[in-house]
């Protein structure tokens, strides 16, 4: 089998004394070098879209390349195709090098001038590595496609009616249930502010936007992506850098979407407040649709702005959307039955109880999963999971509770 090679070298003498090199390995195909960065990422993104198998099987980057470093060339080739394998050549190769080129996901780590059979060796194990993803991979096979596993799209009515603490419950709640065998995904798409992260203190490399401009969103890709929690709860976080979302658009969302319902049975999404394309896109997909609110003049309102907007651009009915009313009392003056009147909306018969103190520590923490079992709000809460037939109705607590009053 013949292995085409693809080397990346801005440098012209560099270049061809790399080619005269690779020309001489056996059994291979050195292509006709890409200058930079971004030839080499449309490059590959053009062959992709034909067939994984048109890629070329391996991919050798020079240390001075640009306008991306190297190393954040190889993280996004690796991320973005998979079934390539990367080597890096470098004047200066060391073991700091070397550790952070694996890092990022290279294959190999060459010197120059290289050797004969340095360089024979540096691609043929990346050749290896690039067979054996495309067998995993099913040659290029995408995610299968069908119905899958259930999306519940949760969006806040406005900023601070707590969308995301109810996103990260209702998931937790399906996940602790047990009854799903492929398990719970929670998937931040606040791209500008999502908040995900913060309530499970959790820092990962990966968001969501890693995921935009993916051709095939494969299920090796889509592994990359996801952090798994310790409650065993998987996450797509959204990216530390709000700037970044803007690459998620609303064709990234669908073909998300698609990828992560094919291979979880529930997949709970935080629109945040903010619509845009890939949210949007989001609560079209949903099979259920959840605007959260508070009981107040403003935030219900909101509601009302939200349904008809979704009615004109024709992403969702106000009938098949369900509103969900938080920190409720009994001294609020906007009850139940008065949001759906005026929303047109279905109200979740759980109402969620104020309840700030009990909120406040495992908030502050960083660990939302520690709520208090016994507390009305998580109660609340992984009732209205049950209610939407994500898990069982939680227990009834033993014995009465004291000073917890908020």
């Amino acid at each position: 089998m013949t292995t085409r090679i693809l080397p990346v070298v801005g440098d012209s003498d560099t270049a061809r004394s790399l080619i005269t090199l690779l020309s001489q390995l056996p059994d291979t195909e050195p292509l006709r070098p890409v200058p930079d960065s971004t030839t080499l990422l449309d490059t590959l993104a053009a062959l992709a879209n034909e067939s994984v198998t048109g890629l070329p099987e391996v991919v050798v980057i020079h240390e001075g390349v640009g306008p991306l470093p190297a190393l954040e060339l190889i993280h996004e080739v690796a991320l973005r195709f998979p079934a390539v394998g990367v080597v890096l050549v470098s004047a200066a190769p060391s073991p700091d090098l070397y550790a952070a080129a694996m890092d990022a996901g290279a294959r190999g780590l060459a010197g120059l001038p290289a050797s004969f059979d340095e360089l024979a060796g540096r691609v043929a194990a990346a050749a290896q590595w690039a067979a054996g993803m495309r067998r995993h991979l099913g040659a290029g096979e995408s995610v299968p496609q069908g119905p899958g596993g259930r999306v519940v799209a949760v969006c806040g009515a406005k900023g601070g009616v707590g969308g995301t603490l109810l996103a990260t419950q209702l998931a937790l709640a399906a996940q602790r249930s047990g009854q799903f065998e492929r398990g719970v995904v929670l998937v931040d798409l606040d791209l500008l502010c999502g908040d995900v992260g913060s309530y499970f203190d959790v820092q990962f490399r990966r968001s969501v936007a890693d995921l935009a401009g993916i051709a095939d969103i494969t299920p090796q890709v889509l592994a990359e992506a996801v952090f798994t929690h310790e409650t065993g709860l998987s996450m797509l976080i959204a990216p530390a850098e709000g700037e970044r979302g803007e690459d998620v658009t609303d064709a990234t969302a669908r073909q998300l979407l698609t990828a992560v319902r094919s291979r979880y049975d529930v997949v709970i999404v935080d629109c945040g407040s903010q619509m845009n394309g890939a949210n949007a896109t989001a609560v079209e997909m949903a099979d259920v649709a959840l605007l959260v609110t508070t009981p107040d003049v403003i935030a219900v309102r909101a509601v009302n702005r939200m349904v008809r907007m979704w009615d004109r651009l024709r992403i969702r009915k106000a009938q098949d959307t369900w509103t969900v009313i938080n920190r409720h009392s009994r001294a609020s003056h906007i009850q139940p039955q008065l949001v759906a009147r005026i929303t047109g909306t279905q109200v979740a018969g759980n109402v969620i109880p104020a309840g700030f103190k009990e909120l406040r520590e495992s908030m502050d923490a960083g660990r939302v999963q520690d709520l208090d079992p016994r507390g009305q709000v998580r109660r609340a809460m992984w009732s209205l999971a049950a209610e939407l037939g994500l898990a069982a109705a939680p227990a009834a607590p033993s014995g009465r509770r004291r000073g917890r009053r908020s």
